[in-house]
């Protein structure tokens, strides 16, 4: 049984999220480890010599307080959505949301990670773009990314954006794992630009490789990157996008970095991210 981390702040986005993670975890016939992780306030115990432990349990106690509150809500979503008898366990973790991502991963043998941000810092910190990025960065998970208020779609059609690497080839086998499990295909789409580049020799290579698989190959030479994986998306009608993060590539620094900054009609779906 696969083991999906979902972690959560309880707020609207976060149930929205919820759904998709469900829905997925009903897909690969998966259970849940739901995850409410918060900081508490940086204090000086001494300057509060004599209230600095019960501030600190004051402040756990909330949460705990609101955890409780709000699980009866997420078993509404459940019912609602006929998924009641999905497998779902919680950890309430105090600290930073990236690091204690990484302890659950660990802790709780987990496949994948499904979550919903809101903000452009929210994506920075999980593509890299700070400190606490770095800890995400080194994922041995995919994630899947449900951005602003994207409703859940079934996956029928999974696009990837790749380059024909090593590396990219790895991440296709682990796609085509998934899709044996939920019933769909796959599209691979590759974007030549600037002086970048592949031989036709490596393309009919991979074809011949992936010949009795469900995928299918494209490619065009573009330097408008995301306009041309938006047109992918929209004219193949990808449900999910699968991208391979790297420190510097032209389609994280023109696509991924920037997703959150555009409206959810502009990106109308989720990104199965899989981290180099």
């Amino acid at each position: 049984m696969k083991r999906i981390l979902f972690p959560t702040d309880f707020s609207e986005v976060a149930n929205n999220a919820f759904v998709h993670a469900l829905q997925f975890a009903n897909a690969v016939e998966g259970e849940l480890v739901l995850l409410h992780s918060y900081d508490l306030l940086p204090m000086d115990d001494q300057f509060f010599p004599e209230n600095f432990a019960a501030v600190y349990d004051t402040i756990e106690f909330s949460n705990f307080e609101l955890f409780k509150e709000e699980i009866p809500k997420l078993r509404k979503i459940m019912e609602e959505n006929g998924l009641e008898n999905i497998p779902i366990n919680h950890r309430l973790m105090e600290g930073n949301l990236a690091v204690n991502i990484q302890k659950c991963i660990v802790e709780e043998n987990i496949d994948y990670l499904i979550m919903g941000t809101t903000s452009a810092t929210d994506w920075e910190t999980l593509f890299s773009g700070s400190n606490s990025g770095a800890v995400v960065k080194g994922l041995k998970v995919p994630m899947l990314c449900i951005p602003l208020d994207i409703k859940y779609k079934k996956m029928k059609t999974i696009g990837f954006v790749t380059n024909y690497r090593p590396e990219d080839k790895a991440v296709l086998h682990k796609i085509l794992a998934l899709t044996k499990r939920i019933d769909a295909k796959v599209k691979c789409l590759y974007i030549g630009h600037g002086t970048a580049g592949h031989t036709q020799v490596e393309v009919d290579r991979w074809e011949a490789e992936f010949k009795t698989e469900p995928v299918q190959f494209s490619g065009i030479r573009s330097e408008a990157i995301k306009q041309v994986t938006l047109d992918f998306i929209k004219t193949e009608n990808i449900d999910v996008l699968a991208v391979l993060t790297y420190k510097t590539t032209d389609f994280e620094g023109q696509f991924v970095a920037n997703y959150s900054k555009n409206k959810a009609a502009d990106i109308p779906v989720p990104l199965l991210v899989f981290h180099a």
